[in-house]
């Protein structure tokens, strides 16, 4: 199982990114994917999960700002980031049951 994130770097308050996900060994249509952050010098946190049968749970902090989406057909899960603040500061990781993702670094700062 390969999960590769892409799509972060440095984006302004207010600004967005979209996180992408590709999936490889494993099925993003079949499992449970989720994403995590680890902002600076604290613990890993969940920001979004995507269960199998459609169930989206979002952290507070993200609500109504990021959207959490599948491809099957790309086999690829997203994550839309809207109205970033600073303290979405983060290393951010896809996952799927035991496995995780290398991470993709977001910093939003002016």
């Amino acid at each position: 199982v390969l999960l590769v994130e892409s799509g972060g770097g440095l984006a302004q308050p207010g600004g967005s990114l979209r996180l992408s996900c590709v999936a490889s060994g494993i099925a993003v249509g079949v499992n449970n994917m989720a994403w995590f952050r680890q902002p600076p010098g604290k613990q890993r946190e969940l920001v979004a999960e995507l269960a199998l049968f459609g169930k989206i749970t979002y952290a507070d902090s993200v609500k109504g700002r990021f959207t959490i989406s599948r491809d099957n057909a790309k086999n690829t899960v997203d994550l839309q980031m809207n109205g970033l603040k600073p303290e979405d500061t983060a290393l951010y990781y896809c996952t799927a049951p035991g496995h995780w993702g290398q991470g993709t670094q977001v910093t939003v700062s002016s």
